[in-house]
């Protein structure tokens, strides 16, 4: 393959990516309060539907962080950006952000939800009292895969915090929330 052939796919790449983006972008714009908590009961409902034991489980924890529709694109540069809530005992408690930046191989775009579940008191409150929480560097968020039966294994899912991301739409390599930074905001 001669060199225009490589550039000319490189750039229908990039314009790919740069129309998902496009397209995906205005929902990542600041939402209500309201509109937060819509999306927050639409993911939560999802969740329990379609996975086995989701709602045995999310009633053991100590506090849930849903993130819905969250955007992640890049193209060599990345970047993810969500509004989500914090819910105690069924109430919304709090509302925050989560953000984050990568460089690397990457090109795409994408949006999925996130559940972030702490099942252990002290992680939650040392969650609530951070200013700026960062995964990775403030506490850990084990990632569970539900698996092709989409069922929760309690064996796996026995950590202090557990994270699951689903709803994935678009295409974008590298499942990971390691880095990204939550903050609580005003609504």
């Amino acid at each position: 393959m001669d060199r225009s052939a490589a550039g000319r796919r490189w750039l229908v790449a990039v314009a790919l990516a740069a129309a998902a983006t496009l397209a995906l972008a205005p929902t990542a714009s600041a939402k209500t309060a309201k509109e937060i908590d819509a999306g927050v009961d639409a993911v939560l409902d999802q969740f329990m539907q379609k996975v086995k034991g989701a709602r045995e489980f999310l009633q053991t924890a100590k506090g849930v962080l849903v993130f819905p529709g969250v955007i992640k694109a890049g193209i060599g540069v990345g970047g993810e950006y969500g509004e989500g809530a914090l819910r105690i005992g069924g109430r919304t408690v709090a509302y925050y952000s989560l953000a984050a930046a990568s460089i690397g191989l990457q090109l795409g775009a994408q949006k999925k939800d996130i559940i972030i579940v702490f099942l252990d008191s002290k992680a939650l409150a040392d969650f609530r009292a951070s200013t700026g929480w960062q995964v990775g560097v403030n506490g850990s968020v084990v990632l569970v895969d539900l698996g092709a039966d989409a069922s929760i294994d309690t064996q796996k899912a026995n950590k202090p915090i557990v994270g699951f991301v689903i709803g994935q739409k678009g295409l974008m390599y590298n499942l990971t929330l390691e880095g990204a930074k939550i903050s609580k905001i005003d609504r």
